[in-house]
């Protein structure tokens, strides 16, 4: 089992609000440069979320359940056919995106229960709580080719400190794909 945390996330590592959602003034930055730039599995995700477990937040996945279930494509398919495992303390309705259930008991506790592939998409809270616990295993960042100079950052600057391996960096249109693993131990 790996822990593959997925973000669209600016040069200064910014990942807040990327489509303007939440109304911040920085927000939108992912649309700046069209939508096909991120439409389908640019993060080269889809043979993961074949035998994996999608896991999201609260808030991301509402975002989604409005989203996904309505789209058209493999990629599509794949999104709505995966598992998905909803953080949450007040969500017990999942039924609006297909394969979704609320995660039981502990977050921390669940993820190493956990036999799949677990892959983050969006949930910075989440992202955060495994980093704390070194779950991490896999970055998967998507970077836009935009400085923003404030926002919430995927690496917080009081965050652990985390040493990564390259495994490749693909340009993509406008954007960069990098994935990073944990760097083995020397």
């Amino acid at each position: 089992m790996s822990v593959i945390v997925i973000a669209f996330t600016t040069l200064d590592g910014v990942v807040s609000d990327p489509d303007g959602s939440a109304g911040t003034p920085e927000g939108g930055w992912m649309f700046r440069f069209g939508r096909e730039e991120i439409d389908g599995d640019k993060f080269r995700i889809g043979s993961t979320l074949e035998k994996g477990v999608l896991l999201q937040g609260r808030g991301t996945w509402q975002q989604f359940s409005n989203l996904w279930p309505h789209r058209e494509g493999p990629f599509a398919a794949q999104m709505n056919a995966v598992p998905k495992l909803v953080a949450t303390r007040t969500l017990t309705d999942t039924s609006a995106w297909a394969n979704s259930r609320p995660l039981d008991g502990d977050l921390v506790a669940a993820v190493r229960r956990e036999d799949r592939d677990v892959v983050v998409m969006g949930s910075l809270g989440i992202v955060r709580q495994l980093m704390a616990e070194d779950l991490v295993d896999e970055y998967r960042l998507m970077t836009f080719p935009t400085v923003l100079g404030a926002g919430r950052r995927i690496f917080p600057a009081d965050g652990p400190q985390t040493n990564l391996e390259c495994l490749s960096a693909e340009q993509v249109g406008a954007l960069v794909l990098t994935r990073y693993r944990r760097a083995a131990v020397q």
